[in-house]
């Protein structure tokens, strides 16, 4: 670990003290993990605190955790994961928070904080169903106003459950049940005997 990485690590533990659920440096980045509740006051250190001083924020993603690393998850389904940034020290951390509902996951907004949370939470709400409350304007950003489901959710069918078209005797795009048969696709492998042969072409 860089001596900035241990330094960061070292002022997160001092700040948030027991509120850090977990601290995990790995590949160069610093994740820290909070629960639900603390959510909204540590967003809110990590802005302001003259140590930390993340002024800015890259990205917000949604997690569905249903099936980690191929396997049954035993915690909580749906996170979002935080990307700051401090331009001032230089350094970045990424602020994971689990909601505590998998049935109707709902999260705090940072947008009071860092305006730019504003289409990246309406993004993760779109594809994940993760509600984030107090945001000023939480409606789809990506699929269409009528759609179904979360299509990011490890549960959503591949195919969807509706599909579109334009028809012409109503003049309209209309939409109808997926009509996708769903099928096997089972690579075609060719072995050639002298393949990988430097000798033989």
């Amino acid at each position: 670990m860089s001596a900035k990485l241990e330094r960061l690590s070292l002022i997160l533990r001092d700040v948030f003290g027991d509120a850090l659920q977990s601290l995990v440096v790995d590949r160069g980045e610093v994740t820290i993990q909070v629960a639900a509740s603390d959510y909204l006051r540590v967003a809110g250190i990590l802005r302001d605190h003259a140590d930390l001083h993340f002024e800015q924020l890259i990205d917000i993603s949604g997690l569905d955790y249903s099936a980690y690393g191929n396997q049954a998850w035993g915690g909580r389904r749906f996170a979002s994961a935080s990307h700051l940034l401090s331009v001032r020290h230089n350094w970045r951390v990424r602020l994971k928070v689990f909601a505590d509902d998998d049935a109707f996951p709902v999260l705090d907004s940072v947008c009071e904080l860092w305006p730019s949370a504003n289409w990246y939470e309406r993004e993760s709400f779109d594809l994940y169903g993760i509600m984030y409350s107090g945001h000023p304007d939480l409606r789809r950003i990506l699929t269409d106003y009528g759609f179904v489901g979360h299509p990011f959710r490890k549960d959503f069918p591949v195919s969807g459950y509706v599909e579109m078209r334009y028809d012409p005797e109503v003049g309209r795009v209309v939409y109808q049940p997926v009509t996708i048969e769903p099928r096997e696709n089972t690579p075609r492998i060719v072995r050639e005997e002298n393949y990988g042969d430097v000798g033989h072409g």
